[in-house]
């Protein structure tokens, strides 16, 4: 899918919107490395299409981010997941949505336990992390700097 902005990025705003794509995955395995590739295209786009300077580390914790949160999309929601990425100046924001509507909760850092450890590392990595119920399952957005070492604002991610 394509991007929503105008062209014009010298006019934008830090938190509007310069780009946005949508992905449906399908129910097999391959569909992570999908999500992490579609994720790499969609940052090097914003890179040549728009000028938006993205780091080394921004986009392997945007492909890091996506790998864990589609995993676990696949692990405990039957149906589709859907991918929406977006970007603004400062960030990227990932999107996923699936159809189980139970919202997991990271669980304490425990050197012993074996796994489970995604939310954990997704957290860690993120500016911040906003996880909602819907009508029909759940949407967790994941939000990171593309600038290394830059904090974008915290506040909760733009709405659709």
């Amino acid at each position: 899918m394509g991007s929503d902005g105008d062209g014009d990025d010298d006019c934008t705003a830090p938190d509007e919107h310069v780009m946005r794509a949508g992905y449906a995955l399908g129910g097999e395995d391959r569909c992570i490395a999908d999500a992490r590739h579609h994720a790499a295209a969609f940052l090097d786009q914003a890179g040549h299409d728009h000028h938006v300077p993205v780091s080394a580390r921004a986009k392997d914790l945007t492909q890091l981010v996506v790998s864990e949160l589609v995993t676990n999309a696949r692990k405990y929601a039957p149906g589709p997941v859907l991918m929406e990425l977006r970007l603004t100046a400062r960030a990227v924001e990932i999107a996923i949505w699936d159809s189980d509507p139970t919202v997991p909760a990271a669980r304490t850092a425990d050197p012993g336990r074996i796994g489970q450890h995604g939310l954990e590392i997704v957290k860690a990595v993120t500016e911040n992390l906003f996880m909602e119920q819907e009508a029909v399952g759940k949407r967790i957005t994941a939000r990171i700097a593309l600038a290394e070492g830059s904090r974008s604002d915290t506040t909760a991610p733009s709405s659709r």
